[in-house]
């Protein structure tokens, strides 16, 4: 068990009061990590922080700013082998899943470190004589970043690199189910050498998110807050932000089609297939979660995919190499095998695997899916996938969109223009021609439209989202008034 604490103000802090929750390894129950309940007041306390720190940091310079990045990437790496234990006890992660976080928000930092000279403006004609008129970006404020626990490394850094490369302080709420490995992240940025305050973190015991997640979107000196995870708890932060006007940027839940046209190189699409359904278990926010199959092709695809889900190693990523780790906990088993339940009773064909009675879920695959089966339409979240079977291109892009997600999809074909008309009609943020469903690099603009979410991260789109638009100008010649 490891015992960690917050980071507030420069300084590593218990909760007020001393109270503490422990969070469990999902297959033995072991304490994996005792973390402070950090109450409203340390909220407030860490946001304080934030805003003191921000007159020095949002005026320190792009060099400066890009080379403490640069350290803290390289920090960051160095702990590699921290994360990968870390992550198996806390989620259950695979070392692969580990490895791949560590080595993504390292670059995630080093982009940002980029960007820091790329925080800039424009001249825009004004019609006043000796106007010189500029649409100017400055940092915002204090920046709240709330992370979740399924790419953990990768979604915390992300939440802090760009603010902090665009000038603003954060504060991130780190995840209740795995605190040691977001505090990991901050271990890093504070090695790195950042101000006193630039960087905060607290945690929460689950009952107390809500309140401490009001204190801060509450507090004046908060000006931004990006939030990664479930729609459901996405729609209850832009309600608070919303309440208190406070722009936010929400990367949400998805049920994202994979769409195999009836020239599709079968076996190019059943490796992406594989690799977006089951990395990580199925649990990243990209998944693929509906394969949508030309009937021409579906017989041969659903074989050769089934036959490579069938020999994907699964077992406890604490014991050695595996590509299935552990689920995040017994609520995901019990809503994928009612998944899997409801679909067989309304005629689904189960292909491979099937329930699980623990955290160790074998790769799952449904096929003949309807829109009668809730895991048509629901969010398995797990390593549970189905596949729906259509006639031509106009049914494949109607059921890939007749979904309330929108983050991120697939299409494979031969004929790379057709597939690209296929890719620009369905209705998400992100679409890869010929390629998976799960893909992140650090400098495209990540995010989803409908129920996924808005606003978006990553590269120049970031800067955008973390930085406030001003208008300036100086008045270079003698101006004339009315009156």
């Amino acid at each position: 068990m490891t015992d960690i604490s917050m980071f507030i103000d420069g300084e590593r802090r218990a909760a007020t009061g001393g109270a503490t929750f422990e969070r469990r390894n999902p297959l033995d129950g072991k304490v994996a990590t005792r973390a402070p309940a950090g109450t409203p007041a340390d909220a407030v306390a860490a946001v304080d922080a934030a805003q003191r720190a921000f007159a020095e940091w949002s005026q320190t310079g792009p060099g400066a700013r890009r080379a403490l990045l640069l350290k803290a990437a390289h920090a960051l790496e160095a702990r590699a082998d921290a994360f990968v234990q870390a992550m198996a006890r806390e989620t259950g992660a695979s070392a692969l899943w580990a490895g791949f976080n560590v080595h993504l928000a390292a670059g995630i930092l080093t982009e940002a470190a980029s960007l820091t000279t790329q925080i800039s403006g424009e001249v825009i004609p004004s019609d006043v004589p000796g106007s010189l008129a500029m649409g100017v970006r400055q940092a915002a404020g204090v920046v709240v970043g709330i992370a979740p626990w399924n790419a953990p490394v990768i979604l915390a850094t992300r939440a802090i690199a760009t603010p902090l490369a665009c000038g603003n302080t954060v504060v991130l709420k780190g995840s209740e189910l795995c605190p040691e490995t977001h505090a990991l992240i901050i271990e890093a940025l504070a090695e790195a050498g950042l101000p006193r305050g630039a960087v905060n973190f607290v945690t929460n015991a689950p009952a107390d998110a809500g309140a401490v997640v009001e204190a801060m979107v509450a507090h004046p000196a908060v000006r931004r807050v990006n939030f990664t995870g479930s729609t459901r708890v996405g729609r209850l932060i832009a309600q608070t932000c919303a309440r208190y006007l406070k722009p936010a940027v929400l990367e949400l839940g998805g049920k994202a089609p994979f769409v195999v046209l009836d020239d599709a190189d079968i076996d190019a699409a059943v490796n992406a297939a594989i690799f977006g359904s089951f990395a990580n278990s199925g649990q990243i926010c990209m998944s693929t979660e509906r394969i949508v199959v030309d009937n021409a092709v579906a017989d041969e695809f659903v074989s050769k995919f089934a036959a490579r889900a069938q020999t994907l190693p699964l077992g406890d990523p604490r014991e050695g190499p595996v590509v299935l780790g552990s689920v995040v906990d017994m609520s995901t088993v019990e809503r994928c095998n009612a998944l899997i339940d409801d679909a067989l009773a309304r005629g689904a064909k189960l292909v491979c695997g099937g329930k699980a009675t623990n955290t160790l879920m074998p790769a799952t695959v449904l096929d003949h899916v309807t829109p009668a089966m809730q895991i048509y339409h629901e969010e398995s979240f797990g390593p549970v996938k189905a596949v729906v079977r259509v006639d031509g291109v106009e049914k494949a892009v109607a059921t890939a969109n007749d979904n309330a997600f929108g983050l991120s999809s697939a299409v494979f074909g031969r004929d790379v223009a057709r597939a690209w008309n296929v890719a620009q009609r369905i209705e998400a943020g992100i679409c890869h021609v010929n390629g998976p469903t799960v893909h992140d690099e650090a400098q495209m603009p990540f995010g989803g439209v409908k129920a996924s979410g808005y606003g978006r991260f990553g590269g120049r789109a970031g800067v955008e989202a973390f930085t406030e638009l001003r208008w300036i100008t100086v008045q270079t010649t003698p101006r004339h008034y009315p009156f």
